[in-house]
């Protein structure tokens, strides 16, 4: 415990030296969650990283994320604590394959969500997160014939609700797409007064059980202002820790990927650590770097979400 607060202290010092800022996604352990300075989902992040006016951005989170950041702030030196956080929805759209994939629809417009390379933001024409993509979407006329990557859940749920019928890449969050509707059910009915809330990243047998389904905050807002006092929470186990902050006093039931746990984990956001926080900060390292052409061009869609959530008030 004391090895803990000595680093957490060394951690703020650093910060302060540096005149750096913390951001971190909600899916971080607990300990990174309560250190930073900032806080949220996708899309409360984009938002926040264009806003900053530190020398350095430390992103807690994954690689895209950071390149984001760095995107949104070409003159910064944005660090990630393990440059090994990538992301399984990002790998599942190699940018050489989406670009063969988009010649074949070329009247199609590219609406592609965040979770995604810089590479592959290049080719879009606006990005989305989970808690802008039904606006985002609704902001193309009716005729308008749309990919939608790479998540295929995801656009199949927007599909669904808008009556869209966007052309999908096939690609799916390992974390989300595992869960399944036996799991589900299973703690159904063990608790049956329970709520279900899920991600919409989650397949579509999984979402058909679900009472709220939405983004990653939207989840947090809904469970504190919901009438139950316990919910089953198809998402990643990050996500508990604030659940618990901002609703004391209600349970909350991760949909486990397996047998063996109570819990479903990203491997990749839980790289990074205190530790690795703590020399992250220490040495300037590991540092975002993208070519000034892949910046340009990937801040244009990156933008244009944020115009048209501050148009929606998203933001």
């Amino acid at each position: 415990m004391e090895q803990t607060l000595n680093l957490k202290q060394a951690i703020l010092d650093l910060k302060k030296k540096k005149n750096a800022i913390i951001l971190a996604h909600y899916y971080q352990i607990p300990e990174i969650q309560d250190l930073a300075d900032f806080i949220g989902d996708s899309l409360a992040l984009s938002q926040k990283a264009s806003e900053v006016d530190n020398d350095v951005i430390v992103f807690c989170g994954v690689h895209f994320m950071a390149e984001t950041a760095k995107i949104l702030n070409p003159g910064k030196q944005v660090l990630l604590p393990d440059l090994e956080a990538g992301c399984s929805l990002a790998d599942s759209a190699p940018v050489d394959d989406f670009a063969a994939f988009k010649k074949m629809y070329p009247d199609h417009v590219v609406i592609t969500y965040i979770n995604s390379t810089a590479g592959v933001k290049v080719l879009s024409d606006v990005i989305c997160t989970s808690g802008n993509a039904v606006q985002i979407v609704e902001s193309f006329p009716r005729d308008q014939k749309i990919i939608f990557a790479p998540d295929r859940n995801l656009g199949s749920w927007i599909n669904k609700i808008t009556g869209r019928e966007m052309v999908l890449w096939n690609g799916a969050c390992h974390v989300h797409d595992m869960l399944t509707t036996e799991a589900v059910l299973k703690l159904r009915l063990q608790h049956p007064d329970a709520a279900v809330v899920a991600h919409p990243e989650c397949n579509a047998a999984v979402l058909q059980l679900a009472d709220y389904i939405g983004s990653t905050n939207g989840m947090l807002k809904f469970v504190k202002s919901d009438w139950h006092v316990k919910y089953i929470v198809a998402s990643e186990t990050g996500i508990i820790h604030q659940m618990y902050k901002d609703a004391p006093g209600k349970e909350f039931l991760v949909v486990s990927a397996n047998e063996t746990c109570s819990c479903n984990d990203c491997p990749y956001m839980k790289l990074n650590t205190l530790e690795k926080l703590y020399k992250c900060l220490l040495n300037e390292t590991p540092s975002i770097e993208l070519d000034d052409e892949i910046i340009e061009k990937a801040a244009v869609p990156i933008n244009r979400m944020l115009t048209i959530s501050r148009s929606a008030g998203l933001i």
